[in-house]
């Protein structure tokens, strides 16, 4: 089987593999014996590492189970904390300025469940809608952090998970900066793909996780700024700046450490590499009839995007797998249930099928020439069963 769903989870680097298979058994790194504080220095040099991939202070790193822990700890937290701070007032959140969250439309679904789930607690949500190519309108996330009150929280990735687009950062940090409201960062499917640094992005939180990079699966970050404001999702020993209490996997740390340091040390290279190869993936397919590229060339240099009129998603997959590829419809994002695009159709496209090819180091010039060559037949069969 070749793999094109890489975006999904990237299989385990061999050095991660083998410091895996050689790991010496670790206590509990808030023991204060000799073996608890062995763990514990397993741990804070993993903390440091990982930081410095990122460009952030090792205080900063708040570990946790992954990308979606992340996320939930940072809209969740910095909501209750606006909240806690925000006194009486209109719904209880203060002044009607501290019981918003800015939102595009076009998130992953860890973030959507999760500012849907607050809005059943008495957020407002402010949602901001996305062009063509899945880019989130800067101008009007400005506009919804002010309009009818300073926002508690606002969000955005670093880039569309499933087309690939770079989304306008910069500028809504800047917007973000100037309203006082704390912005979060999703850049799961960006870190390793992208230089990320947490300093210079301007933002206050910023999820990462390892299973896209190399790492082992179930071991993310939450990048926490020392000024910003949170709140604990769950309660315990106080560990992680009391922000996320219970014991931690040192091991688990220090393996998504080590993935973060190989990952930016072939960053550039890698990136020209895949890049290559997504661009060949794409000018091939967009020369097919009824196929539609949307990314625009600003976008993760790993995934290939486009969508088959007159098919549907499910068959689409489904006979590629039977190829021998594994592709996807869009994000992995709700425990194996396909369901309807909600990127594609913030691009405003209903009825058709999407195909997201996302590559990664296993990836070859001769597995895409492979996927080019089963394509057509694949797409043509697609359409036959839909009719």
């Amino acid at each position: 089987m070749r793999l094109f769903d890489h975006a999904a989870a990237t299989p385990m680097r061999e050095t991660v593999r083998q410091a895996l298979a050689s790991a010496e058994p670790l206590a509990n790194p808030a023991s204060t014996h000799r073996e608890g504080q062995r763990a514990r220095a397993v741990l804070e040099d993993a903390r440091e590492r990982l930081a410095a991939t990122l460009g952030a202070h090792p205080t900063e790193v708040i570990f946790t189970s992954g990308g979606t822990e992340s996320i939930n700890l940072a809209l969740k937290g910095a909501w209750w904390a606006a909240r806690a701070a925000g006194g009486s007032g209109a719904g209880g959140l203060g002044a009607p300025n501290r019981g918003a969250i800015v939102v595009p439309v076009a998130e992953h679904h860890a973030t959507l469940d999760a500012v849907e789930w607050l809005e059943r607690q008495g957020a407002e949500l402010r949602w901001v809608g996305v062009d063509a190519h899945a880019v989130t309108d800067h101008e009007a996330f400005a506009t919804a952090l002010v309009d009818g009150g300073t926002a508690s929280v606002a969000t955005m990735l670093v880039a569309s998970n499933e087309l690939g687009s770079l989304q306008p950062i910069g500028a809504v940090a800047d917007a973000s900066a100037r309203a006082g409201v704390p912005l979060h960062l999703d850049a799961v499917g960006a870190f390793g793909h992208l230089p990320v640094r947490f300093a210079e992005t301007g933002a206050s939180l910023m999820s990462v996780a390892s299973h896209k990079i190399g790492g082992p699966h179930g071991v993310g970050a939450l990048l926490v700024r020392r000024d910003a404001k949170l709140e604990a999702l769950h309660h315990g020993g106080g560990q992680q700046r009391g922000l996320r209490s219970g014991t931690q996997d040192a091991l688990g740390a220090s393996l998504f450490a080590l993935a973060a340091e190989e990952a930016l040390a072939e960053l550039d290279a890698e990136s020209a590499r895949l890049r290559g190869l997504t661009e060949r993936i794409l000018a091939a397919v967009a020369d097919l009839p009824g196929v539609r590229v949307l990314a625009t060339d600003e976008r993760l240099p790993h995934i290939a995007h486009f969508v088959v009129d007159g098919a549907q998603g499910e068959s689409l997959q489904f006979l590629l797998d039977e190829a021998g590829f594994a592709v996807s419809n869009g994000s992995a994002c709700s425990a194996g249930v396909s369901r309807e695009s909600h990127v594609v159709r913030a691009c405003g496209l209903e009825g058709v099928a999407p195909l997201r090819i996302s590559l990664g180091r296993t990836t070859t010039a001769a597995d895409a020439d492979a996927l080019l060559a089963a394509l057509p037949a694949a797409i043509e069969r697609a359409r036959a069963l839909s009719r």
